[in-house]
């Protein structure tokens, strides 16, 4: 409001400004034509007292009276160089003397001259006797300054007889111009006092039209700022009823973060401490089982290590979901093989293929880059739980996992993936609740197969996280159709680190020296046992800081680095082991948490990981890796 009245009362001003005169413009040209009126007089006769030379011819007599030579001299030449015409030769002439008079009085005579003759020319067509008589004396004194005595009384002689001339035709004039300018003085007056009258009539008029108009703007201003204030003030009870709403759902929407960040932090505690007791149940089990049981007791072995088996998995789902919801995974970029990623993923299948007597085939289109670039751990996660899907669905059918190259565009690779089953199929209105989590269509289906439901949230979480979107087909009694399209760089390295893992050697193993740093009483039991079986010599220590002390003064073939340990946790003893031992391989014993992972691990020294509860396989085959 207050800028709106201050804009009213500069408009007001600018209104008033329009009917005052302009008096300081006027004293400004008066004083101006008052400069040097000698030369002006010369040129007032030529009736363009509004022109453009007019105008600058004034301002370079400004300048020369301010003795500011320089910038008359530019002035004056730009009023030369215009085109002649016969309303510009006396101005031209007047200019040239100007010009010539400067150049003299800066001691320039050669210059000097040059303008003089300059003005001799120009007045030669016009004739002008008061202006040649000024030139005529300034050559005069041009040649006395330089010496030329006989020159300049020429035309010092010469100025004389024009002066003369001049006076003649003054006297002649006179007694018939008298009456003439007594007449055309009255004429004169008339005319003006007539013009002076118009005048003020029309600028009469022209004040009461800004007035009315000036009333009505202001008026119009008023309402409008009137509505506006009314808007203004709507406005800010609008705004403070909106900040109060925004108050309110930030409280909802932090209410919600800390209650989804209470839930995750529950789930990956939950999931976190049952690995510990999970590990003991699939360890004993693993051994148990290697005793050669009597086979009453076998079938209990077998369903305990089942239910171990299935608890872990549904333990290392449920991390992997917190995992992707709280943004805390991250996509390497690897170079591989994705045929040979795709065969090896077959070939660690065929067991459960056969179970189920299902056709398990493989379609890797040949035209497909042998060196991608991507994340293979997310991509072999996404493609395992698809096909472990199918062929637990699928009985006496048939399974086709498919690879074609959808398009190459960019150095970029464009991969077409599909997962074909002969299976039970999904119901039309199922098929969307399939990839909600602990969802698989119906309870009849989660009881006769079982399963955590967590399976496709995870591959369509990965599969988004990665750049695509997962498709599904089915029809009740005749299979499944699962299919995305991922983007891959290629990369002009060839790739080696997708090539099959070869198993382990009982040689390898035998007769190493292992020491294991682990403060659980029965995981220390388990895995000495493990190792055992497999003629290692273990050495065991329930804190990191014996062990650095110990490491000191003997060495070990293999360290097994529990990752949460009493006083100094196993990556800061790791740390403090490596500045004294670079060689010895450390491998990382961890009930993986949402706030731990891989590369993680490795950056403290570790030299790879074994997550418990243990795999024996894998754990073997970790190990056996470090052992020629």
């Amino acid at each position: 409001m207050k800028y709106l009245f201050i804009f009213i009362s500069f408009f007001s001003t600018f209104l008033y400004s329009q009917t005052k005169p302009d008096t300081d413009s006027l004293l400004y040209y008066n004083k101006l034509a008052s400069t040097n009126k000698k030369a002006l007089r010369v040129i007032d006769k030529t009736n363009f007292r509004n022109s453009y030379e007019y105008l600058n011819f004034q301002k370079a007599m400004k300048l020369k009276s301010l003795k500011n030579y320089d910038l008359a001299s530019q002035t004056l030449k730009k009023i030369i160089q215009r085109p002649d015409n016969t309303k510009t030769l006396a101005i031209k002439s007047e200019s040239y003397y100007q010009l010539g008079l400067i150049e003299t009085q800066l001691k320039r005579n050669d210059s000097a001259i040059l303008h003089f003759n300059n003005a001799l020319d120009s007045n030669a067509k016009i004739q002008n006797l008061n202006q040649k008589a000024n030139i005529i004396l300034a050559i005069s004194q041009y040649y006395k300054n330089n010496k030329e005595y006989e020159r300049a009384y020429s035309y010092l002689n010469e100025h004389h007889q024009i002066e003369h001339n001049i006076l003649k035709l003054k006297n002649s004039k006179f007694n018939s111009d008298k009456y003439k300018k007594i007449n055309e003085t009255h004429l004169l007056n008339e005319e003006r006092r007539k013009s002076e009258e118009k005048a003020q009539v029309k600028t009469y008029r022209y004040s009461k039209l800004i007035s009315i108009l000036a009333i009505a703007l202001i008026s119009i201003l008023s309402l409008l700022s009137l509505a506006l204030y009314k808007n203004n003030v709507i406005r800010n009870q609008n705004n403070l009823v909106l900040k109060e709403k925004n108050k309110e759902l930030i409280l909802a929407k932090n209410k919600a973060e800390e209650a989804s960040r209470a839930r995750t932090e529950f789930l990956s505690t939950v999931s976190h401490e049952l690995r510990t007791p999970l590990n003991a149940i699939n360890g004993i089990a693993h051994l148990l089982l290697e005793e050669n049981p009597k086979e009453s007791q076998l079938k209990y072995l077998d369903s305990l290590k089942f239910s171990g088996n299935y608890l872990t998995t549904f333990i290392n789902e449920i991390l992997e979901i917190n995992k992707i919801d709280s943004s805390k995974i991250e996509i390497e970029k690897i170079s591989f093989d994705l045929k040979a990623l795709l065969n090896n993923i077959q070939n660690s299948l065929k067991e459960l293929a056969a179970a189920n007597n299902n056709h398990f085939l493989l379609e890797i289109d040949d035209a497909i880059p042998d060196n991608l670039i991507g994340d293979t751990t997310k991509l072999s996660q996404i493609i395992l739980n698809l096909i472990n899907n199918a062929l637990k669905f699928t009985q006496n059918g048939k399974v086709t996992v498919t690879a074609k190259l959808y398009a190459l565009e960019n150095e970029q690779a464009i991969v077409y993936f599909e997962i074909t089953d002969t299976g039970i199929g999904i119901a039309k209105d199922k098929q969307k609740k399939v990839f909600e989590s602990f969802s698989q269509g119906s309870v009849e289906v989660n009881r006769k197969y079982g399963g955590t439901g967590l399976g496709l949230t995870i591959v369509k979480k990965l599969i988004h996280l990665l750049g695509g979107k997962i498709h599904l087909e089915s029809e009740v009694g005749k299979g499944s159709t699962f299919s995305f399209k991922l983007n891959f760089d290629i990369s002009k390295n060839i790739s080696k680190n997708t090539e099959e893992t070869q198993p382990y050697n009982d040689d390898q193993l035998k007769n190493k020296l292992i020491l294991l740093i682990e403060d659980n009483k029965i995981n220390q039991m388990i895995t000495r046992k493990m190792l055992e079986n497999k003629s290692i010599f273990c050495e065991i220590l329930d804190n990191g800081e014996e062990a650095i002390e110990l490491l000191k003064t003997k060495s070990f073939d293999l360290i097994l680095m529990d990752v949460h340990l009493p006083g100094i946790n196993g990556t800061t003893a790791t740390q403090l082991i490596r500045e004294f031992n670079k060689t010895t391989p450390i491998i990382a014993l961890t009930a993986i948490s949402l706030d731990e992972n891989r590369e993680q691990l490795l950056s403290f020294g570790m030299n790879d990981v074994i997550t418990k509860p243990f795999v024996p396989e894998i754990f073997y085959n970790t190990i056996a890796q470090f052992f020629d």
